[in-house]
């Protein structure tokens, strides 16, 4: 098979591993970075930061879109014979989410961006557009938003982390 192909039999691709393991790395640099700065006093560090941050969220968007497009040509393997129903289901439905919120954290962090008035540039050179007005209190329900979704994912990533010890050691 080409480098792309199954890593081993019947496992994920090569391709669909390494896009996994790139989105927990941003993930977990974007999760730790924005954890950081949020209290920092306002200063050019932080507002460097907060541009890493959002950079480090559009990747993440993109990396996901990616991996749902790589999904399509490339399904999953089929989970073992040896997994109990509602285990099946559970696995089911955290990969469902877990996606979900790789896509809508992102866009609740560049809504919350644009309610604040500060444009989102991707890598400094990309200027994203503003999604919505400037609002103050649309912003600030955003922030909460924003930061609710990231400890559920950081939840379900633990879960995810921990069902898939279980599963490679047990």
């Amino acid at each position: 098979m080409s480098d792309a192909g199954r890593s081993i039999a019947e496992g994920y691709t090569r391709t669909a591993v390494a896009l996994h393991w790139v989105t927990v790395a941003f993930i977990t640099s974007g999760f730790g970075l924005g954890q950081y700065m949020a209290d920092l006093p306002l200063s050019p560090i932080k507002l460097r930061l907060f541009s890493y941050h959002k950079w480090i969220g559009v990747t993440i968007f993109l990396l996901t879109v990616c991996r749902l497009l790589w999904r399509v040509f490339h399904p999953a393997p089929p989970l073992p014979e040896r997994m109990r129903a509602w285990e099946r289901r559970a696995a089911k439905a955290s990969h469902f989410i877990l996606y979900v919120l790789m896509l809508i954290i992102p866009v609740t962090g560049w809504l919350m961006s644009s309610a604040h008035g500060f444009q989102t540039v991707y890598l400094g050179i990309v200027p994203l557009p503003d999604l919505i007005e400037k609002n103050k209190e649309t912003a600030k329900l955003l922030e909460t938003v924003h930061s609710m979704l990231n400890k559920g994912l950081l939840l379900l990533v633990l879960g995810h982390a921990s069902a898939a010890l279980k599963h490679h050691f047990i």
